[in-house]
């Protein structure tokens, strides 16, 4: 096992599909959950706030440009975004990515206590 990365992003929620994406995210996927943790993803939260979305997870996996190429190779993982990308809305200069960054916007760690 690799050395623990974590990771906080974010990304706005359009308001009129609050309801839709909790729903979503009520009953995410078997098979979308199973591809993050076999990419070595682990303790992924999303928070809500004032129409913003903050994602809080850790990688812990040696590889992890090459582990988020398989997530986003996953046809499973596309169908999903389908339905939760049309739910957001990327920050000014973000382009539509993976989970590495892109669609959502990467945050700088500045505190951490274990």
């Amino acid at each position: 096992m690799g050395n623990i990365q974590r990771f906080g992003q974010i990304i706005r929620l359009k308001p009129e599909k609050y309801d839709e994406y909790k729903h979503l995210h009520a009953a995410v996927w078997a098979d979308v959950l199973a591809k993050l943790r076999e990419a070595k993803v682990t303790r992924y939260s999303i928070y809500h706030r004032g129409g913003l979305l903050f994602a809080y997870f850790e990688y812990v996996g040696d590889d992890f440009a090459a582990d988020m190429a398989k997530v986003a190779a996953d046809p499973r993982t596309h169908e999903w975004w389908a339905l939760t990308d049309p739910c957001q809305e990327p920050f000014e200069g973000n382009s539509k990515g993976s989970i590495e960054g892109g669609w959502w916007l990467p945050m700088e760690e500045l505190f951490h206590m274990d």
